[in-house]
């Protein structure tokens, strides 16, 4: 009885400071962007909206510069965010900067795989968001979501294709993406397929799930429902009263994604959050939300059905805060993890999957996913593996990703944490520029179908 009072203690213990952890982060990072926007409204104030105009002008001309190009279309992931919100806070750390032909969607950052997927082609094309009538009931939300009145990219199409750069949970909505056009999923658009996007880099992506998500609290023996006490259980209870309470502002800075559920007090009252809280109605009832499709069950479900295309250049970046030390995988250091991940780090190095549970696959063996960045094991982040295992090659330098092949998945294992390449570029220093640098150049110069015509070149028949 004792023993397990104590253990119940440690773990309230370890929520207690994982909640601590998690909501100075981002008590962090939304006051830095509100006062972002204070300074440069005071700014505006006192010295005229001049400066400000000067940087817009400049702003909307680059986006136009090198028109010729296809865009790098930069996708973030879980609790992450796009162009216009957070003020101007940047999600990729300000790496849109370095080409003139970058867009930043801002898509649902609790929403499902799927609906992101669905929300980012809109976003490009144009026109108001379709999930599909049959997804829509069976999700208990609206068919229909955001209107984007003017596509970002409304000429996409097989002539002029798009290179995707994926984040964490942004490489998977990619590639669902990618099986969508093949499959001509959307409505009034017959004539799309895989070959509208040219290529896809993933920065530490999570294709094959993460052990962290049992961690955080999805119950491992499904890979669905949540547990009763656990870090996503207090996630839930905030973003359902966060929504609910709808206070324009706070919406105005940071959507959740979950606006075509309906969650607002205006909508569904006292009663329907009472029962959006007992967990009878909304995404976490349903589960279309991204935490389940983040599970290994979850991944291999929808990796069951998504292909690696022939005539697409695949490339992933996977990364790592761990090492081998006399026969065990440890932290590979102190210093260089974020404090909000390295009690995962630690935890996820430990993980082991429980016996009275159905391994997620054949052939699973614990220590295969000891090693992590904090969030997603480097096993899940390489390519796609699970249930089928897709072409791959390992390289040890950028160089090797020349000469490349399409419907191959090159990867390159990284020395940082979860979050090394996002939000605070002078974390990862030097090596920010060097990924990023590495990624646009190889869009521009190395993975393309048709001969580009860069910025300052010009060919002549």
């Amino acid at each position: 009885m004792v023993g397990k009072w104590w253990m119940l203690t440690l773990q309230l213990a370890e929520l207690f400071v994982s909640c601590m952890v998690h909501m100075v982060f981002a008590l962090y990072i939304f006051s830095t962007a509100v006062a972002g926007d204070f300074s440069l409204n005071l700014s505006d104030w006192l010295f005229g909206p001049n400066l400000t105009d000067f940087y817009k002008r400049e702003e909307s001309t680059g986006s136009t510069r090198g028109h010729d190009l296809p865009p790098i279309v930069l996708v973030h992931g879980i609790f992450g965010f796009g162009k216009g919100r957070l003020g101007g806070l940047s999600y990729f750390g300000g790496a849109e900067k370095k080409d003139d032909r970058v867009l930043v969607p801002d898509l649902g950052s609790l929403t499902s795989i799927y609906d992101r997927a669905i929300e980012l082609f809109y976003y490009l094309k144009g026109g108001q968001v379709d999930y599909g009538e049959e997804h829509s009931k069976a999700c208990g939300h609206s068919k229909f979501g955001r209107i984007y009145e003017f596509g970002h990219y409304p000429e996409w199409d097989e002539d002029h294709p798009i290179h995707f750069v994926g984040h964490s949970a942004g490489a998977q909505v990619v590639r669902v993406l990618q099986q969508m056009l093949a499959d001509k999923t959307f409505e009034g658009y017959e004539n799309t397929s895989a070959n509208w996007v040219i290529s896809i880099t993933s920065l530490s992506g999570a294709f094959n799930g993460t052990t962290r998500t049992y961690l955080d609290g999805m119950q491992v023996e499904d890979g669905k429902s949540l547990k009763p006490i656990s870090l996503l259980q207090l996630c839930r209870i905030g973003v359902l009263l966060y929504d609910w309470f709808d206070i324009p502002v706070l919406k105005y800075y940071y959507n959740f994604g979950f606006d075509h559920f309906d969650l607002s007090w205006k909508k569904i009252g006292i009663r329907g959050l009472f029962w959006c809280l007992m967990g009878k109605t909304g995404p976490f009832a349903s589960g279309d939300w991204i935490l389940p499709d983040l599970t290994i069950q979850g991944s291999i479900k929808l990796n069951s059905h998504i292909h690696t295309f022939p005539d697409t250049y695949y490339f992933s970046y996977a990364t790592k805060r761990t090492k081998e030390f006399m026969g065990t995988t440890v932290p590979s250091g102190i210093f260089g993890i974020h404090p909000m991940l390295f009690l995962r780090v630690l935890q996820m190095r430990q993980w082991r999957h429980p016996s009275e549970a159905t391994p997620p696959y054949k052939g699973y063996r614990d220590e295969d996913w000891w090693d992590n960045d904090g969030a997603l094991n480097t096993i899940s982040m390489t390519h796609p593996r699970f249930p089928v295992e897709h072409s791959n090659q390992f390289v040890t330098h950028d160089s090797e990703f020349h000469p490349i092949e399409p419907g191959i998945w090159y990867y390159k294992i990284v020395e940082g944490d979860h979050i090394m390449f996002i939000i605070n570029r002078e974390r990862a220093r030097v090596e920010f520029d060097l990924i990023y640098d590495s990624i646009f150049e190889r869009c521009r110069k190395h993975a393309f179908r048709k001969i580009p015509t860069l910025p300052n070149e010009v060919h002549h028949g």
